[in-house]
């Protein structure tokens, strides 16, 4: 990337840390857990804070710090389902089970929202909604045929806006119109993971730092697990490991890593424009993603003053300087007054898909899990958490639609996509260029 695009200072860690970088806690590994969590991101700690409302005892563990891994990486974007509620799903389950299936995922909207009001978590949510920028009159025209129903299954009302429209919500003319959705909300994940950690903290929860687990066997009426660190018994165990599940240093649970695929988000931030400029660009401060099949989604800094941008810039593996470039160019391409902006800071972070393109909880092996949240984990992760923390402790009252699906795999995956990610996202790239060229 030319240096002229590089702000004096420029860092490859997440700009969110600035004001939130997950801090270092106790890695001293205790001998017993009754409940062990691995995983202290979203899921992960949401689970151990059900578990503590509920009375249980529980143990977090991490790889890293709590709140590392995509937690305090991501967008910022919080949804309500609404990558679920697609095409396909009656064909695959059943008019009935789809709906339930939408349902169950709509809800971690609201869920979201009240846990951010009952734990008091200052992280600078706003619900402001969602701007769904059509890359074709095509996608234009799939969008309208589900508004309708978007807004019927989130209770909240989803609205169409044509091209000649289109800067009432995005200051640029490089979509062909798109989608305004209610129901999605925006806030500062670093500050949201730290406070969702105070919460499970400040509940009796037990968060322990740098403990890779390697490996969970039965044994007795419980678990042995081990890891890096030694062993540690677990009367049960949850992995909400979800983009980080597969690692050649350890793996918690095989079966789970071979069912999902981790793909690296990248982001970019860049310095500061002004609000001013901001208000321009982001009319209402609105999230925004396109419905490219390699999107791009951005928006404007909590505080208003720079845009994040992020997308799929690589499906290779690459650091977060070497993509900076490419997002700088879709950054640019979408608003091209700002093609001498510099970028203060790029990172990247893995998210976790599944092949049937759902998230998941359920039981292997009298272990718990919870993945899958396809790109937009921030109310699904927190969501899914609490209900496979109800699940554990034999505490719903009611059923889960995403709780015991069939979770497929394919022939020969162990968990390690990079061979074949780079075909894909080729193909993707084609069909998008497609796409734009007969518009």
């Amino acid at each position: 990337m030319q240096a002229s695009r590089l702000a004096p200072g420029f860092k490859t860690s997440p700009w969110w840390w600035e004001a939130a970088e997950p801090p270092r806690r106790d890695a001293t590994l205790p001998d017993r857990a009754a409940v062990l969590v691995v995983g202290g991101g979203y899921a992960g700690l949401s689970a151990a804070l059900t578990l503590r409302r509920l009375g249980r005892a529980v143990t977090v563990l991490d790889a890293e710090r709590i709140g590392w891994g995509a937690s305090s990486r991501n967008g910022g974007m919080v949804s309500g389902g609404l990558k679920v509620a697609r095409t396909g799903l009656e064909q695959a389950h059943g008019a009935v089970q789809a709906r339930a299936i939408v349902d169950a995922a709509a809800a971690s909207f609201p869920f979201i929202e009240e846990t951010i009001a009952r734990e008091g978590i200052d992280c600078d949510y706003v619900r402001g909604g969602r701007y769904l920028a059509a890359w074709s009159p095509g996608h234009y025209q799939a969008m309208a045929a589900r508004c309708d129903y978007l807004a019927e299954v989130t209770g909240l009302p989803a609205r169409m806006l044509p091209k000649a429209r289109q800067r009432e919500a995005l200051g640029s003319d490089h979509y062909h119109g798109g989608m305004l959705a209610d129901a999605t909300g925006s806030l500062h994940p670093g500050k949201y993971a730290r406070g969702l950690a105070a919460a499970a903290e400040a509940a009796g929860a037990r968060l322990v730092d740098g403990v890779r687990v390697q490996g969970i066997r039965a044994e007795g009426s419980g678990f042995r697990v081990q890891t890096d660190k030694g062993e540690i018994r677990a009367d049960s165990v949850l992995v909400t490991t979800n983009g980080y599940s597969h690692d050649r240093r350890g793996t918690a649970l095989p079966w789970l890593a071979r069912r999902l695929v981790p793909l690296n988000s990248y982001i970019i931030a860049t310095e500061e424009l002004g609000e001013g400029k901001i208000e321009e660009l982001f009319p209402g401060r609105r999230m925004i993603s396109d419905s490219k099949r390699v999107l791009n989604y951005f928006r404007p800094s909590p505080d208003g003053k720079r845009i994040l941008w992020g997308g799929r810039a690589s499906f290779r593996a690459a650091t977060a300087e070497d993509t900076a470039p490419a997002l700088h160019g879709y950054l640019t391409a979408c608003f091209p007054e700002l093609r001498d902006v510099q970028i203060t800071h790029a990172w990247t972070g893995y998210v976790a898909f599944t092949f049937d393109h759902l998230p998941h909880i359920g039981v292997q092996d009298g272990i718990h899990f919870a993945a899958g949240c396809q790109g937009s984990g921030v109310a699904m992760a927190t969501w899914l958490g609490h209900n496979l923390a109800l699940k554990a402790a034999g505490a719903a009252n009611r059923p889960f639609a995403l709780d015991g699906l069939a979770f497929p795999t394919r022939p020969f995956y162990a968990g390690n996509p990079n061979w074949f990610l780079p075909l894909i996202g080729g193909w993707y790239r084609l069909r998008d260029r497609i796409d734009r060229l007969a518009a």
